[in-house]
């Protein structure tokens, strides 16, 4: 900034500015929904796009597809690893829902029989089943608003989807254009920055879907010889999850130990034991020669980037967690790390 800018600065200039920029923060925290599903969603993209590149060196005889059809292309794979996972979950699960509501009671069936009962009706000057049934209202109202919020989260997901997809196939045009109002000189280190950054993103899909499949196939192994209940689809879902680090292998074992002690004990701790074995042999040898070589991040970073991810945005901050912490650290190291550059010098 020169000096006749800086004497052409007034105080109602000044207020001018102050006003805007408070105006716009206000426009921030009021979208800051929308602007988070636009981050994701350009995140996705930008970790996704190896991917893409890989399906467009794809030969079909004399066809080659471009960047729609390889969008397409994995949009089918997606679609296709869904419906193999339902058809395997789908079938037992509904089967044993279906035994299970016909050997239940109804409610006025249960609470006819409660009514038999001469302790209960003594209890709480006969109030107890009539506060039973206040429970049931009061439990049958939550489930309508958690099914509500599961809505919004879905359809959330739904837009995320959408807006990965116009950013894999126009991200290029929003790119030029975000850095059309940079200066020409910060304008190329920011771009080698960003670039570096995509490339280290990259690589983490690349090793989180090597754990993810090692994961996934060692897990179904392990659950069809111990004869755990829906052992195909919780292989699969444990292979899925697992591309949010720690958090979603926390959710398998918990839901898998809870199908698990339906069976037997016996499961339990087989399920157990495999699953320490496993966390033993992924951090002390998988982990540091798939992940630390790919995105070279402490394990403790990780660990806070996945904290922070899932306070501020729960499951789609935690799935952005790990690329989010690729982005700051490249960051970091280019403009606060004290090192010679070649763009070293005034602006």
């Amino acid at each position: 900034m020169t000096d006749a800018t800086r004497k052409a600065r007034t105080p109602r200039s000044n207020i001018v500015f102050a006003f805007a920029l408070a105006l716009a923060a206000c426009l921030v925290w009021l979208a800051q929904n929308a602007i988070l599903l636009l981050y994701v969603s350009a995140l996705f993209a930008v970790v996704l796009m190896p991917v893409v590149r890989a399906v467009e060196r794809w030969h079909i005889r004399r066809w080659r597809p471009n960047k729609a059809a390889s969008v397409a292309i994995m949009l089918l794979i997606v679609a296709g690893a869904l419906s193999g996972f339902g058809f395997l979950a789908i079938p037992p699960v509904a089967h044993d829902l279906e035994q299970l509501s016909g050997q239940t009671p109804t409610l006025p069936a249960l609470i006819g029989k409660l009514h038999s009962i001469p302790l209960l009706n003594r209890l709480d000057g006969g109030q107890f089943t009539s506060r039973l049934q206040g429970f049931v209202s009061h439990a049958a109202t939550y489930i309508l608003l958690a099914v509500k919020d599961w809505a919004g989260k879905i359809a959330d997901l739904l837009t995320c989807l959408v807006l990965t997809i116009y950013f894999i196939l126009e991200g290029d045009v929003a790119y030029a254009w975000f850095l059309s109002f940079i200066p020409p000189r910060r304008r190329e280190r920011l771009d080698q920055t960003l670039r570096r950054s995509a490339v280290r993103m990259g690589r983490w899909l690349l090793g989180q879907a090597s754990l993810m499949l090692i994961l996934g196939v060692c897990s179904t192994i392990v659950y069809a010889l111990l004869h755990v209940r829906y052992a195909y689809a919780l292989g699969f879902l444990t292979g899925l999850l697992n591309i949010i680090p720690v958090l979603g292998a926390a959710i398998t074992i918990v839901l898998v130990l809870a199908i698990a002690a339906i069976h037997s004990w016996t499961t339990v701790l087989g399920v157990a034991i495999f699953y320490v074995v496993y966390i033993w042999i992924e951090n002390s040898y998988l982990t540091p020669r798939i992940m630390q070589n790919r995105v070279n991040l402490p394990g403790l970073g990780i660990l806070v980037a996945l904290l922070f991810g899932f306070a501020l945005a729960g499951v789609l901050g935690a799935l952005v967690a790990v690329p989010t912490a690729v982005l700051v650290a490249e960051l970091l190291d280019e403009y606060l790390a004290w090192k010679d550059s070649p763009f070293d010098g005034p602006p």
